[in-house]
């Protein structure tokens, strides 16, 4: 069986950190989502060796996070953009629970870095556990088992 992150590769955390684990892929992604497409506009907001920067994009799309697109502005050569795909755009509440927890438990004095909203009100928003029936669970109320990957092992 092929190991994934030294563990069984059924489990979707590890199969999600071979994409996602890696030192600034997160932060790609968080200035995708706040428009960036850029390689020179990731790597100024980010600081980023350039090297790193584009393995990084590499992967992002290699596993379809980001779309590679071509432009070509007048006057210049043909280079790449890089635009978050459906999936990339799922990886938003991922991006706001770190958020969160970093607001909550590595705190600073500049207080948060990001605040997600309501696009149309502008009304803060939070993440939730949500039963089917529309209940929002307290943590402590929420429990985590084996899924169908996992039974019968």
């Amino acid at each position: 069986m092929t190991s994934v992150l030294g563990k069984d590769p059924r489990c979707s955390i590890a199969r999600s950190l071979e994409v996602l684990g890696e030192k600034w892929t997160l932060l790609v992604v968080r200035e995708a989502f706040r428009g960036r497409t850029r390689f020179s506009e990731f790597a100024d907001a980010l600081g980023i060796a350039r090297d790193v920067l584009s393995s990084r994009l590499a992967t992002l799309v290699e596993f379809g996070v980001l779309e590679r697109r071509a432009y070509r502005a007048e006057g210049s050569r043909e280079r790449a953009e890089y635009v978050l795909t459906a999936s990339g755009r799922e990886l938003v509440p991922v991006l706001a629970a770190l958020n969160a927890w970093g607001d909550a438990y590595r705190a600073t004095e500049w207080g948060p870095a990001t605040v997600y909203a309501d696009a149309q009100t502008g009304e803060p928003v939070s993440l939730r556990f949500v039963t089917e029936s529309g209940r929002i669970l307290d943590l402590d109320e929420v429990t985590a088992h084996p899924g169908p990957a996992f039974r019968n092992t």
